[in-house]
């Protein structure tokens, strides 16, 4: 059941937000501040000082939490995850998926906390600061480049995943993968028309076969290092065969029929930390049972096979 809150207050709203022309519409996320080292910084870089939220299920979540393994970040910045299952009052915490922080149930009360007149849908992931009592961000991907940057010299390791020499070609393919890929396969899977699900799972699968070629030849999206680029796609690539390709109707092809998308899936898959983030239980059962205007008995389907 979607819903959102309006002034502080949950309301339950059935649609998914859509163009008059039936085209998926996602929402802009509103709060995009930055963690940063200047001396007048609101939010200043400590360690402990920042707590993530997010849910094991939720690709645009998933990404934050990898770029905190990758940059060994564990200790510097607390993390607590939803439940999969949505329920109708959105995101919530459970028994077995508690809030470490606040000790909140739903995900919402965590919004309000920070502004109680928020008036938007309710997304994951949430970097939170405990000092100030407030979100900083609830947009992911600055929540990576946060997350790769801001800690620097204080926490976690110097590896860096958006250099600066590779920055223009990053945000290219960032822009191709985000508008085609990552916000792709919902285009398709809550599409309101035929015309715009037509539209969305031409431009998906144009966008799949151009990253295939730029593969041809080498092993990472951007330069001959893994970058941001590569994570970015990597949390659509890990869930499409399982969930996208049928509950969302982008069934043209596989990520398993594109040969340098599977292995680019498979060597991002086995780096250390990464398959501890992957929760292929939880994307499923988020998707299946938590989207019934898509699939209304809940039911989760046995495949296909487990590998990566």
């Amino acid at each position: 059941m979607a819903g959102k809150l309006i002034d502080g207050i949950w309301t339950r709203e059935g649609d998914v937000p859509k163009t008059t022309d039936g085209r998926f519409q996602r929402q802009e996320s509103a709060f995009r501040n930055w963690i940063s080292t200047e001396p007048d910084a609101k939010f200043a870089p400590e360690t402990g000082r920042y707590h993530l939220y997010i849910c094991y299920a939720c690709p645009w979540a998933h990404r934050t939490l990898i770029m905190r393994s990758l940059k060994g970040l564990e200790e510097a910045v607390s993390v607590s995850a939803v439940s999969p299952l949505v329920q109708d009052e959105g995101w919530e915490f459970a028994d077995d998926f508690p809030d470490h922080l606040m000790g909140k149930r739903r995900l919402h009360e965590i919004y309000t906390a920070a502004d109680p007149s928020y008036s938007r849908r309710v997304s994951v992931p949430v970097l939170w600061d405990k000092k100030l009592g407030t979100i900083v961000s609830n947009e992911s991907a600055e929540i990576m480049r946060i997350l790769n940057s801001a800690f620097v010299g204080i926490a976690g390791n110097d590896r860096d995943f958006a250099p600066d020499e590779l920055l223009a070609e990053i945000d290219a393919v960032n822009d191709l993968t985000y508008r085609k890929v990552n916000n792709g396969v919902y285009r398709c899977g809550f599409a309101g028309t035929q015309a715009a699900y037509d539209e969305a799972v031409g431009e998906l699968f144009d966008a799949l076969d151009q990253i295939e070629a730029r593969l041809e030849g080498r092993a990472y999206l951007v330069g001959d290092q893994i970058t941001e680029a590569d994570w970015r796609l990597f949390t659509t690539l890990i869930r499409f065969d399982h969930v996208y390709a049928s509950l969302f109707k982008c069934n043209i092809r596989k990520i398993s029929d594109y040969p340098n998308l599977s292995a680019l899936r498979a060597r991002l898959f086995a780096i250390d930390g990464i398959g501890d983030t992957v929760k292929f239980d939880q994307i499923k059962s988020h998707y299946w049972t938590s989207l019934r205007n898509l699939n209304p008995s809940g039911i989760v389907p046995a495949g296909p096979e487990i590998t990566s």
